[in-house]
């Protein structure tokens, strides 16, 4: 009949044409699956139509096999009758009725196995069917995930160009360059314009800068307690022997001015 390999040659054709058109892998496999239910859809009437022709090749076989008995019948009849012409006539009909039979039940024989095996290649097809779209969302993630790893890929080979990378190196070596220029001319215009002596005096206005970062020094390590007390009392211990000397002086200077008021008065 040629049922199936109609239906596949059709298939392969829709499915090659959408491979060659697809743009969206997801679509194109719902419209392979579309499509298959569709053919399936026509392969199952087709059947039903070899099914229904090998019943009627069935009722065919019986009917000429009833006919070919009831000829029989009447040539035996005939024959009760005396009436041989009669019986004659009944068995050349049954005959004919007989061969029919046999001719189309081997006919119906035939056409009954061609049925069963398009019953079981429906079947089967039906299976495959079910299967693709039971693999359709599994198809559609590796196509998905192929896609991703193309554009890693694509992403990579691009990373790859060090044009880009050498481009930006320049723009900023040249901002930075520009920068550089810009202070330099900054630095040369202080330079020309402004008063010498003045700047001269506002440097020595600023103080011992040395004096002070030693002061600094010193209070960080008060700070810290690395200052031991030798270094901290000898200070003190210079400040109290000033303070002795200047007492003694007091001390003479008020011890003679008694004498003179003494010498005075006597």
């Amino acid at each position: 009949m040629g049922i199936f390999d109609r239906f596949s040659r059709l298939l392969r054709s829709n499915i090659n044409d959408l491979i060659a058109k697809a743009e969206n892998p997801e679509k194109m496999l719902v419209q392979v699956i579309e499509d298959m239910r569709k053919q399936l859809a026509q392969a199952k009437q087709e059947v039903a139509v070899a099914i229904a022709d090998e019943r009627k090749l069935r009722m065919q076989v019986e009917d000429e096999r009833k006919q070919a008995r009831e000829w029989e019948r009447r040539a035996r009849l005939a024959v009760r009758e005396d009436r041989d012409d009669l019986a004659k006539q009944a068995l050349v009909r049954g005959q004919e009725h007989a061969s029919n039979a046999a001719e189309l039940e081997e006919q119906w024989s035939k056409h009954r196995e061609e049925t069963e095996r398009l019953k079981d290649s429906l079947r089967q097809l039906n299976s495959k069917i079910e299967e693709a779209k039971r693999k359709k969302n599994l198809l559609i993630a590796k196509q998905k995930r192929a896609q991703a790893q193309r554009r890693i890929h694509d992403t990579m080979a691009g990373l790859q160009d060090k044009s880009a990378f050498r481009a930006f190196d320049q723009m900023v070596e040249k901002i930075e360059d520009s920068e550089r220029k810009a202070l330099a001319a900054a630095e040369v215009t202080e330079d020309l314009e402004g008063d010498d002596l003045s700047r001269e005096f506002t440097l020595l206005e600023g103080g011992d800068s040395d004096a002070d970062v030693e002061d600094r020094l010193l209070a960080l390590k008060r700070d810290m307690g690395l200052l031991g007390p030798a270094e901290e009392e000898a200070p003190k211990a210079l400040g109290a022997a000033d303070d002795d000397e200047t007492a003694k002086v007091i001390d003479a200077e008020v011890e003679a001015i008694e004498i003179d008021e003494a010498d005075q008065h006597g």
